[in-house]
């Protein structure tokens, strides 16, 4: 798990080295997002339950609209299913973003493809010595969503949508697809 982590690091830190040469010949804008997410999730197929949580947002955008975000999240549920079980997920992802300003920069839509890594805790995850209260493995958070800029400084996230993948030892294909909802608060620099 720590050389997963160790990875993503290191694939982050390249993103962010790339991103700099071009930082230096455009005017960058930094945006750091503060939102309320909610998680329709599932351990093995036809066993779905609800998750509440928030997540950072830290992006950069530094050409065009292509940017790089680090999106730190943060999910509970008490119940599993109705199992009695309870489960708190945290991923951190990282990866490109691409935004398109609308209507004279007052709305903007964004795409974005991220990659990382979930941990797993206070919960029951198989493994071949028995289980688990804890495990880690790949992240993988595909979606976008809509911005309402409220002054130079402030803008709404209105909507957020993203499918996330993870990869946990749930007794089954160690696969769990989600789909990841939010909205908040975006701070502009």
């Amino acid at each position: 798990m720590r050389s997963l982590f160790g990875k993503v690091v290191l694939l982050a830190g390249s993103y962010i080295a790339a991103a700099s040469g071009a930082w230096a010949q455009a005017p960058a804008s930094i945006d750091v997002a503060i939102a309320y997410d909610t998680a329709r999730a599932n351990i093995v197929p036809g066993s779905n339950f609800w998750m509440q949580g928030g997540s950072v947002q830290i992006h950069g955008q530094f050409w065009r609209g292509l940017g790089v975000v680090a999106d730190i999240a943060g999910l509970h549920t008490s119940d599993v299913h109705g199992t009695g079980v309870g489960l708190d997920l945290v991923t951190a992802t990282f990866g490109p973003r691409y935004t398109l300003p609308l209507a004279h920069d007052r709305y903007a839509v964004f795409g974005q493809g991220l990659l990382g890594e979930a941990n797993g805790f206070h919960s029951v995850f198989p493994a071949a010595s028995g289980v688990n209260s804890s495990a880690g493995g790949l992240a993988l958070q595909v979606g976008g969503g809509v911005n309402f800029s409220l002054s130079r400084h402030l803008a709404v996230r209105a909507f957020e949508a993203d499918w996330l993948r993870t990869q946990l030892p749930n007794g089954t294909t160690s696969v769990e697809n989600n789909l990841r909802l939010g909205a908040g608060l975006v701070f502009k620099f």
